[in-house]
């Protein structure tokens, strides 16, 4: 959105865009000028009596609701200001304060009657002023080419607003469309790897598991114990299955795969074949975000999976799952034969691991323990990944 944020940014460039605090600033800041312009240049006249001055800081501040209300505000403004240059000083610098209220009025959209009333009364009330005709006549021509400049400007001022909006709008439509096309290739990459999948091991692994299971069955059926190997490869094998089912439907974005709520399933397979593992969780438990849950049945699933590749004969595992306030903490220890002072080898699963934390947010440390053996600790942000 980098492209619609900066074409944005322009269209608030105006002073006249400002909100909130910065505009009542800006607001109060001309208003000072403009009481400043009527009443205190040099060679004005002063207010002859309360009358004037309050015309002049009414006239004056009135611009001040030009945002708000600008026609309203213009209004009062050419009145109080004619009327303090008929009784005091028809000077250029009375019509100052008009000509603002006329620039902001046609600035925001403002109709064209009122704009036009405003500046033939102001105009009209300098013909009548009193003054000799030369003078009113050429201080009415000044006026008049300074009202048009200050319209062109405000009428110049919209049609530049008026292009960048239309041009935030494209960019956004633009950018909206380059990230659906984008998300619509992945989805269809996803769904490409779901087919390849399916096609290539769902039938290898079907083959396995069909052979394990008539293996077991003969060797039963001859009055024999099934081999723990072979047993073993067909806990696997439909292991692998349901796993791989549960890849496909997250690749085709038909289910969320497996959670926390499974691991107390992995930890039953993880005993079943030979490593004794034990669950705790702790803290408040609640729903989490998909990301998050998947996450962190990965690390636990890969964690285990290495005690049993690399931690030595017979070694036990603990799981601990801790709901905090704001993160959910993994952690997978082990009591294997890892040195204290070894330094852990990043393979495919430590890797693997790491990228699904960061990817996240999180934070994991996975390196041998002080009293032996191995812990992975993940630390998963819940508000982040939501």
């Amino acid at each position: 959105m980098g492209g619609a944020r900066l074409i944005a940014r322009q269209v608030r460039e105006s002073p006249l865009e400002l909100r909130g605090w910065q505009g009542g600033i800006f607001d109060a800041v001309l208003g000072l000028v403009l009481v400043a312009d009527v009443l205190l240049l040099p060679g004005v006249p002063a207010p002859a009596d309360a009358l004037d001055l309050v015309l002049a800081l009414v006239g004056a501040l009135a611009v001040t609701g030009s945002r708000r209300a600008p026609l309203s505000a213009l209004l009062l403004c050419t009145g109080c200001m004619l009327a303090y240059a008929l009784r005091v000083h028809p000077g250029p610098t009375a019509a100052f304060p008009v000509l603002v209220a006329v620039h902001i009025a046609v600035r925001t959209g403002g109709r064209r009657l009122p704009v036009k009333v405003a500046v033939l009364a102001f105009l009209g009330g300098y013909l009548a002023s009193g003054q000799p005709a030369p003078t009113a006549a050429q201080s009415t021509a000044l006026l008049l080419g300074w009202f048009l400049a200050s319209v062109a400007m405000a009428v110049v001022g919209r049609h530049r607003r008026a292009y960048l909006e239309q041009l935030e709008r494209r960019a956004l439509e633009a950018e909206r469309t380059r990230e659906e096309a984008a998300l619509r290739r992945a989805g269809e990459e996803r769904l490409r790897i779901a087919r390849e999948l399916h096609d290539s091991l769902t039938h290898s692994i079907s083959i396995i598991k069909l052979q394990a299971g008539v293996a077991v069955h003969l060797a039963r059926k001859r009055g024999e114990e099934a081999p723990e190997a072979l047993l073993a490869i067909q806990e696997a094998s439909g292991e692998a299955m349901r796993e791989l089912r549960a890849t496909l439907e997250v690749l085709r974005g038909s289910g969320g795969g497996h959670g926390v709520d499974r691991i107390g399933d992995l930890a039953e397979r993880s005993r079943t074949a030979g490593l004794p593992t034990s669950v705790t969780v702790s803290g408040r438990e609640r729903p989490l975000a998909d990301g998050v849950d998947r996450a962190a049945y990965r690390i636990v699933q890969e964690a285990l999976t290495n005690v049993t590749r690399h931690a030595g004969p017979r070694p036990r595992a603990t799981v601990r799952i801790e709901y905090a306030d704001r993160q959910l903490v993994v952690q997978v220890d082990d009591d294997g034969t890892a040195a204290p002072d070894a330094e852990p080898v990043p393979g495919v699963g430590l890797t693997g691991m790491r990228e699904r934390v960061t990817a996240l947010g999180g934070r994991l440390r996975a390196g041998p323990r002080p009293e032996g053996g191995f812990t992975v600790r993940a630390e998963l942000p819940l508000e982040a990944a939501t």
